[in-house]
Parts: C-alpha cells; structure tokens; sequence
C-alpha cells in the first residue's frame, strides 16, 4: 500500500508520552464484513491517554482514538448491519457473533480473531505499517473496522454528541444498567465524575436509584453530577468521605460504588462506602501493575462484591439504539457532555486539557 491509495490525514503516536504528529497516512479498503467510514467526530476518551502515555504498554507507532461517529463510504462483501451513506457510531468492541462469550450476549469478551486483527490495515509514507490502536484508529479522517463494531444512527442525530456513545456513553451508563443491574429505589455512589462516572450518574438515575452521590476532587465537576442527576455530592479528598456517604443513606452505605477512574486510591475508598450486600463496581482501568488492598473476612462477612465493568457489557447492536431513543426523549444528555470542539490539527491541546482534568469529554471534528 502506498501513499496515495486512499489517503487520509491521521494523528500518529511515534513515542510514549511524545505529542501526536499530523501525517498523511494510508488506509486499506475494506474486506469482507468490514466497512470504511469517513469520520466526522471522535471524542478523547482517557484510555486513548494511557495508552499514548505508555501506561498499558502496546506497539508504536500507532493511531489512536475509538470513541467517533461518521458516514459510511464503502462496504466489502457480506456487510449488512449498514449501507453506504448510513450514519454510524463507530466503537472498539469487535466481535464475531458465534463464539462462546458472543452466543451468551458478552460481546467484550469475544474469544475470535478476526481479519483485522491479523492483517495491517494502516501505513504511513514509508509504506511501514501503523498499529490500529484500541482496533479503531479514529483520530483520522477515515477509518476501516469490522462490521460489529457499528450501530447506524438516526440521520437527523448530531454526529459529535452521537460520537460520545461509542464508548464513554456505552460504558458508563452500561455498567450500572447491564454489568451492576441497579434495581429501582437503589442507593448509589459514583467515584470520579468526567466523561465516564457523570454517564454512571446518568445510568443510575434511568435505573431507577433513590440516591446517587457523586465523588471527585472537582467542584465543578460535581456541580456537573448534580445536572446529570446526581441527589447528593461529597468531595473525595475529604477525610470523612465514607462517613459523609453513609449519613446520606441511613448509616448503612450505598448499595452500589461505581468507580469511574483508574486510581488505586478511589478503588480502595470505594470499599468503606458500600452496605452490607454491596457492590464496588471497577469501571476506571488503572495503569498496568496497579494493586489494590481489602480485607477479605470483611468482604464475606458482610456479602459484598467487587466486579469488573469492560465496556459497560454492552451490545452494540442493542445497547446504542436504546441509548438513542433515551437521548430523543430528553432522559439522557449527550450535547452537554462537550466541552470543547477542535480541529484535527489541535488535537495536543484538546489531550492536554483532558489530561489536566478541565473538561468533560473534547471531540475532535473533521
């Protein structure tokens, strides 16, 4: 492949922890069951920054970027989730449908390697291949991913807020509603309250919860939780958070702690906010290595649980027209999750200001 063959201009990862270099880049046409989407937003999502930054390893030099949206430009043989002109949200779960996890709803976890895992289907000048990172290479103008990784979106939907369902959306929301299954009149607590943690907020209060207190280091941002539908809000560095917590529910604890960031410290803290019969649910992924205390006599003797969120254990398929339909009703905020809007060619500023905490979710527009 060479430059020229469908060229498109992408961000390209050359160092850990170095800025992105804007480059034009070669993409690959679509094989069978794949389709090619000319993006129009991808938002920057915190796992894209880890990974640049170097925290869960991988290979460079690499694209980035997995939560985005557009309209499909070309489709290979066997396609038929979408057609081309479609409107998509564009996502990193790609599955195949049949093996043992898929055929159970479980489509995080799908087992398969599928073509594109095994094939390089982005090159730069050189004709040296570029790594797909997080299987979607969305801070690009265009991307090429495997059907299943696709929902068509209502033509009339805004195709930036749209973008933010592919992953921050999906996750967040999802996790309380399919992973931690909230039943009405529950009581909830939210640890960390950007992109992610305000869509568990979101996903609480759908679900039903009597009490949803919201935790971060940020006033602004738990101003912000108690527009998403947060009843309550306590800082987290404060030393009498559990205490705070648990004057809020009746002294017993919340019934579900969802933690929305990937810091050893709120995993931990997490535990002294749950009742008995509690559930601290892991959605944040911490950096690779990271190790978190419990006591384990306490855990059984009060029968609580501590799970793992991946993707909000969604369904792509399923779980993004549902959100959909909730965002036209006006139960679920999408527009108000942006903070800033930037062309590709300031996507070092957009990362930045997500990584100093100062917005909420950034998209990059084409």
């Amino acid at each position: 492949m060479k430059i020229g063959d469908n060229t498109v201009k992408a961000a390209i990862c050359r160092e850990f922890g170095a800025p992105l270099v804007i480059e034009e880049i070669a993409i690959g046409a679509p094989a069978r069951g794949e389709l090619r989407v000319r993006l129009a937003a991808c938002a920057i999502c915190h796992s894209d920054i880890f990974y640049m930054d170097g925290a869960w390893g991988g290979t460079l030099p690499a694209v980035f970027g997995h939560e985005a949206a557009g309209i499909v430009e070309e489709v290979g043989p066997g396609v038929t989730r979408a057609k081309i002109g479609d409107a998509v949200a564009v996502t990193l779960i790609r599955s195949c449908g049949g093996c043992h996890y898929c055929v159970q709803g479980r489509e995080v976890l799908c087992e398969s390697t599928l073509p594109l895992d095994e094939r390089d289907i982005l090159h730069d000048h050189g004709g040296d291949a570029l790594q797909q990172g997080l299987r979607t290479g969305a801070f690009a103008e265009e991307v090429v991913v495997d059907q299943s990784q696709v929902a068509v979106l209502p033509p009339t939907m805004p195709l930036d807020s749209a973008s933010l369902l592919s992953c921050g959306v999906l996750t967040g929301v999802g996790a309380v509603v399919n992973t931690a299954q909230v039943r009405p009149g529950s009581t909830v607590a939210v640890i960390g309250t950007g992109g992610v943690g305000l869509n568990c907020v979101q996903g609480a209060h759908v679900a039903g919860a009597s009490k949803i207190i919201a935790l971060d280091l940020s006033d602004a941002k738990r101003t912000a939780a108690l527009e998403f539908g947060a009843t309550d809000t306590v800082a987290a560095d404060n030393p009498n958070a559990a205490d705070r917590v648990r004057a809020l529910t009746d002294g017993r604890g919340v019934d579900y702690a969802f933690v929305a960031v990937g810091a050893r410290s709120a995993m931990e803290q997490a535990q002294g906010f749950i009742a008995a019969g509690g559930k601290v649910v892991i959605v944040g992924m911490p950096p690779t290595g990271v190790k978190v205390e419990f006591d384990p006599g306490n855990l059984a003797s009060a029968d609580q649980q501590i799970i793992g969120s991946k993707m909000g254990s969604s369904r792509v398929s399923v779980d993004i027209p549902w959100l959909i339909t909730l965002y036209q009703q006006g139960r679920l905020k999408l527009d108000e999750l942006i903070t800033g809007r930037y062309p590709l060619q300031e996507i070092n500023e957009a990362i930045d200001e997500v990584r100093r905490g100062e917005a909420l979710r950034n998209v990059i527009v084409f």
